[in-house]
C-alpha cells in the first residue's frame, strides 16, 4: 500500500477501515511537553516535528477583563485562573439565577476573530493533516456558566431552566461549528466530559433528558455537512455508551483504561459502528512509567483496538504538563513502528489478552 497522508489515515480510520498504518493524534498537547522536547516552538510546529496525522484547533476568544496576571474574565463572563502549569480552570460564572439567564447574551459566534487559528491551520495543513475542530455540546459550558453543583440540582428542581441554559450554549456552538466546517475543518469534535473514573457525572435518565438531545443536535450539524464526528469524554461511560453511540458519532475518544474503558471490550461491542481513539494511559503510565512499559502498553492497545482498522492511537486524555516528554516520544515512535498494517499477528496474539492498566489499580 502506498504511503498515505495524515488526512487519509485519519479519514480511513474513521470509516472503520484499514489505512497504511494506525494514525497518531492527540486531543491536546500542553506547552510544557512541547517546550521540553523542542524549545520555544508553536503547537503547529510541534505537530510537524512529531509527524502527527492530525492537528486540533480551538475557537478563538478574547479576554474582556483581567483581574491580575493569572485571573481573567472571558467573553462568556466566565472567570478563569491560570495555574502554574499554564492550564486555566474555571473559578466562577456569570449566571446565578433565572433572572441572570433572562438577560444573558452569549458571545457573537460569527466574530471576525473567532476562527482565526483555524484559518491559519487550514492554510498550513489542509489536504495533508486532518484538521480536527474542537467545540462543545451543551453540558460543559452550562456548568461553566452556572456551576456544576447548581446545574445538577437544576436537573431535579428546575428542569426548564436547565434546558434554557443548554439552548443558549448549543445554539452558539452549532453556529461556530458550521463556520468551522465552511472554512475547512475536516473533523468535528466536542470535548464535554460526562463521567468520572467510576461512573457518569449524572444518572443515565438525566443524561438522556438534559445532555443527549443537544449532543444529537451538534452531531447532526456535522454529519449533515459530510464531516465525521468524534465524541471526546473522559470517565466510565458504560451506563450511557449505547446512547452516545446511537447519536451517529464516527469516533470515540479517549477511552480511559483506568476508568474501566478497555479498548478491546469497546471494540468488541461497538467496533462495527464507531472508530476508537486512545487509550494509552496518561495519568500514571506516561507520567511515571518506564519507556519499556510505554512500548508494552502501545503494543497492547494496538492489539486490542487496531485489528482490521478503525483505530487512532492517542493517550487516555491529553499530553498534560505532568506527562514525561520522553515517554510521549516513545509512545509516538512505538505507534509508528508497531502500527504498520498488516499488524504483526504474533504481536496481536501475544498482547490482545494483556491488561497493563491492572498494575495501576484499575
Amino acid at each position: 500500500m502506498p504511503e498515505m497522508s495524515g488526512l487519509e489515515r485519519m479519514m480511513t480510520a474513521l470509516r472503520r477501515e484499514q489505512p497504511d498504518r494506525v494514525p497518531i493524534w492527540e486531543l491536546i498537547v500542553n506547552d510544557p511537553v512541547i517546550h521540553a522536547l523542542y524549545g520555544d516552538i508553536s503547537y503547529h510546529d510541534f505537530v510537524e516535528h512529531e509527524g502527527l496525522d492530525a492537528v486540533t484547533i480551538f475557537e478563538d476568544f478574547r479576554v474582556v477583563e483581567r483581574f491580575d496576571e493569572v485571573t481573567y474574565r472571558d467573553e462568556w463572563g466566565i472567570v478563569w485562573q491560570v495555574e502554574d502549569c499554564g492550564i486555566a480552570y474555571r473559578i466562577d460564572g456569570p449566571i446565578k439565577s433565572e433572572a441572570d439567564l433572562d438577560h444573558y447574551q452569549a458571545p457573537d459566534p460569527d466574530a471576525d476573530y473567532r476562527l482565526q487559528t483555524l484559518q491559519e491551520a487550514v492554510q498550513r495543513f489542509k489536504g495533508d493533516k486532518a484538521i480536527v475542530f474542537l467545540t462543545h455540546d451543551a453540558f460543559e459550558f452550562s456548568h461553566y456558566l452556572y456551576g456544576m453543583q447548581n446545574l445538577l440540582l437544576a436537573y431535579v428542581e428546575n428542569p426548564e431552566f436547565a434546558h434554557r441554559l443548554a439552548r443558549v450554549v448549543i445554539d452558539y456552538k452549532k453556529r461556530v461549528l458550521i463556520g468551522a466546517i465552511e472554512l475547512g475543518a475536516d473533523i468535528a469534535l466536542t470535548g464535554d466530559d460526562y463521567a468520572h473514573r467510576n461512573a457518569p457525572i449524572m444518572s443515565p435518565v438525566h443524561f438522556e433528558e438534559f445532555v443527549l438531545p443537544y449532543l444529537q443536535e451538534i452531531v447532526d450539524v456535522s454529519k449533515d455537512r459530510g464531516v465525521p464526528f468524534i465524541k471526546h469524554t473522559d470517565g466510565d461511560l458504560w451506563p450511557i455508551l449505547d446512547m452516545i453511540v446511537d447519536t451517529g458519532i464516527d469516533g470515540l475518544d479517549p477511552l480511559e483504561p483506568i476508568a474501566h474503558m478497555d479498548i478491546g471490550e469497546v471494540k468488541t461491542q461497538y467496533g462495527d459502528r464507531i472508530a476508537l481513539a486512545g487509550n494509552v494511559d496518561c495519568g500514571e503510565l506516561l507520567s511515571r512509567g518506564t519507556p519499556e512499559e510505554v512500548v508494552e502498553a502501545v503494543k497492547e492497545t494496538l492489539a486490542k483496538g487496531a485489528v482490521g482498522g478503525g483505530h487512532i492511537l492517542a493517550s487516555s486524555n491529553s499530553i498534560h504538563p505532568a506527562v514525561n516528554p520522553q515517554n510521549y516520544r516513545v509512545m509516538v515512535e512505538a505507534g509508528k513502528q508497531y502500527g504498520q498494517y498488516p499488524l504483526d499477528p504474533e504481536m496481536v496474539e501475544q498482547y490482545r489478552t494483556k491488561n497493563y492498566i491492572a498494575r495501576y489499580g484499575a
